[in-house]
């Protein structure tokens, strides 16, 4: 995707997953009705999550999943419970399809594993807790019951049983569907469709890493906190609510009997006139409520506890009347106060008859005085049953929206942090990666990402514009006068070769000429494929725009000589050699005045001057070097000097005809020049030709 559509693709994604959400959901909550109706032991309520999950990535589907499980609570409210397990459905598919090739045989069969782990595995583990230990499982699990497997590992075996079967069948729906559904379709709601911006610098931790972690450590201590808050709340108000339970209980069996007769049902028990009655009622009393355990009278004296009713109960038979029972060690504190008849706060104990919340009321005769205590026992496991799925419950909740919310949260940052700066930094770092050209390019790309975020980002964004913008222009005008130097420089040059040719009756077409053979000769040799590490760009640029200043060592020759018609004498030979050692002091001189790369082109001129008239057998001037001891450029200013001064014509003689130049350069190849570089000017020999058939007809008109 371009780089200039971002904000557009963006906008058309989340239009896209809004309606692959909802179509998704209503797959699930129609595979749920149906499933329901045929009565099936499958579910069908994950097919849409799957969908959205494997086509839009991990967004569309726990949003499916979400949003399924808070539909379906308005009709079956422990669907809600269950949001976590289809959220992490979301994730599993998610995560296999972002890696893609999920399809074939080996991964696909370990991704219904997965998916089944999830909604049977996981899934039958909170059902468990939700129904507090209950056993819910079909034939399998009874039959796995009957071999002696615990009730927990029957449960989870026939759960994971039957969700391998739920979830085959939505993986093949989804294969069914994905085969079906056009490529166009696909490429519309695929996660794939704004592709990640590359990263160029390796970080430990990247940004979206960061926001994930953050983000995600809040909601998970903010959900531990509420749940934490939620859950203690919830089991002081059981505490409180049995509490009052018992009490009332209490006082009720308080007024089944006459506190003026306890002596005498502790004394007679039975015998006592209606003691089985008062007994008996006191029994239905404790069973009127599943928590209630027990409902006993005692009678608190300093050697124990005496027994004046203790009802049978299914646990077994109660404390005979009179009998004394010792204190347990949770009563020694509150002790005193029940020996003075006063009132205690309800006491939790794990004692004698188990763990308990136990309540003592007080019961006075017609005197005022405090004759025994009835006493009511709620059962704590039973209580902690029940905080037990209350928790679970809980926890199910807020791991399902601290799961959503964190999606959510992330995708918020993703669209309006991570992206933005990716996308600003794929873009910033391409312009500083573009040749010198194609700047406006970079430009223009930056240009078009048109980041709209209305925050700091924004403000990023238009600084980075500036600066790029600034630089462009810069960058445009150092070129422009780059160009304007050059082409002086150039000029300068061209002058100054003029200057000294013109000193031996030359127009200067000759520093043309040789500049133009030595073009031609190295850009053959390029393409040949000869000294790929030498011959760059840059180099034959060099080598090209130096070549006119081959014979700058003339200007310090005698004009005498240098328009000498005649040969000249061994002593004249001798000095006009000297030439090329003083253009190599003159182009040293200029080197010297230049401290920066643009020096560099003169390293050329200095080697052309200096080594033009060596030859390849070693014969040459001035150091008399031989071979590939040459450097390069001179071995093909040698060929181009030489070919130029056999076809150009002079006030002191006629230019040789094309052909026969071309013949003695060929003799003279592995002699006088480099086999490779002679190879190379034969097979450019019609352009050569041409400039040298243009520059004789010059030449003629100047004559």
């Amino acid at each position: 995707m371009a780089i200039s559509s971002l904000k557009e693709e963006l906008n058309r994604q989340r239009r896209n997953n809004a309606l692959l959400c909802v179509a998704s959901i209503l797959v699930n909550v129609v595979g749920s009705f149906v499933s329901s109706k045929l009565g099936c032991p499958l579910y069908l309520d994950s097919i849409g999550t799957i969908f959205a999950s494997a086509l839009g990535g991990f967004l569309p589907g726990i949003v499916t999943g979400f949003l399924t499980n808070v539909l379906k609570g308005f009709w079956d409210l422990s669907s809600i419970y269950y949001i976590p397990i289809n959220i992490m459905l979301a994730l599993v598919m998610a995560f296999f399809a972002r890696r893609g090739k999920w399809a074939r045989f080996p991964q696909i069969l370990l991704l219904l594993i997965c998916l089944a782990f999830v909604g049977g595995g996981i899934g039958s583990v909170l059902t468990w807790y939700l129904y507090n230990s209950s056993f819910t499982a079909g034939a399998f699990g009874e039959s796995l019951l009957a071999r002696g497997v615990s009730p927990f590992i029957a449960q989870i075996a026939s759960d994971f049983s039957l969700d391998l079967a739920d979830k085959a069948i939505s993986l093949l729906v989804l294969l069914i569907a994905l085969r079906l559904l056009p490529a166009s379709v696909k490429d519309a709601f695929s996660a794939d469709r704004i592709s990640a911006v590359r990263q160029d610098t390796i970080r430990r931790y990247s940004l979206r890493t960061k926001v994930l972690l953050l983000f995600a450590g809040l909601m998970l201590i903010v959900a531990i906190a509420v749940t934490g808050i939620t859950i203690s709340l919830f089991h002081d108000s059981v505490i409180e609510e049995n509490a009052g339970l018992a009490y009332s209980a209490a006082r009720i069996a308080a007024g089944t009997f006459d506190p003026d007769r306890v002596q005498e049902y502790i004394e007679l028990g039975d015998e006592a006139e209606g003691y089985a009655e008062i007994d008996a009622a006191l029994a239905r009393i404790a069973q009127s409520s599943d928590d209630i355990n027990y409902v006993y009278v005692y009678q608190i004296r300093e050697d124990g506890c005496h027994v004046v009713f203790d009802p049978d109960t299914d646990e077994g038979p109660g404390s005979d009347p009179g009998e004394i029972m010792g204190f347990d060690e949770a009563f020694m504190d509150v002790l005193p106060t029940l020996l003075e008849g006063g009132e205690i706060d309800p006491i939790i104990s794990n004692e004698t008859f188990g763990w308990l919340l136990s309540v003592y009321v007080p019961v006075f005769d017609s005197q005022g005085v405090c004759q025994c205590y009835v006493g009511v026992d709620i059962s704590m496991p039973r209580l902690r049953a029940t905080e037990h799925v209350f928790q679970t419950q809980m926890i199910s909740l807020f791991l399902g929206f601290t799961l959503f919310v964190t999606a959510l949260g992330i995708q918020l940052a993703e669209n309006s942090l991570i992206r933005p700066i990716n996308s600003i930094s794929s873009a910033t770092t391409a312009f500083a990666k573009r040749s010198v050209d194609a700047q406006d390019e970079g430009l223009a790309a930056i240009t078009s990402l048109n980041i709209r975020t209305g925050d700091e980002i924004e403000n990023l964004y238009h600084a980075i514009f500036s600066t790029a913008k600034e630089v462009v222009q810069s960058i445009n005008d150092i070129q422009h006068k780059n160009e304007q130097i050059t082409r002086l420089q150039s000029g300068l040059i061209m002058v100054l070769a003029d200057m000294v040719e013109s000193r031996d009756k030359c127009t200067g077409n000759h520093v043309r000429n040789t500049a133009s053979y030595v073009s031609l000769i190295l850009n053959r040799m390029r393409e040949k494929g000869m000294y790929p590490d030498v011959l760059t760009e840059e180099y034959i640029t060099d080598v090209v725009s130096s070549a006119p200043l081959h014979d700058v060592g003339k200007i310090k020759v005698p004009d005498a000589l240098l328009n000498k018609p005649g040969k000249l004498t061994e002593e004249e030979f001798s000095l006009m050699k000297q030439h090329t050692i003083a253009g190599g002091e003159i182009i040293d001189s200029a080197i010297s005045l230049v401290a920066d790369d643009s020096s560099l082109y003169l390293n050329e001129a200095k080697k052309l001057t200096l080594y033009h008239h060596e030859r390849w057998d070693g014969k040459g001037y001035p150091y008399g070097i031989k071979g590939e001891e040459i450097p390069l450029s001179a071995r093909v200013m040698a060929v181009a000097d030489v070919f130029d001064a056999l076809v150009s014509r002079r006030s002191y003689k006629e230019g040789f005809p094309v052909d026969k130049a071309l013949s003695i350069i060929m003799e003279e190849s592995g002699t006088h020049f480099d086999p490779e570089v002679v190879e190379a000017f034969m097979e450019c020999q019609d352009q050569a030709r041409a400039i040298a058939e243009a520059a004789n007809i010059k030449s003629a008109k100047e004559y």
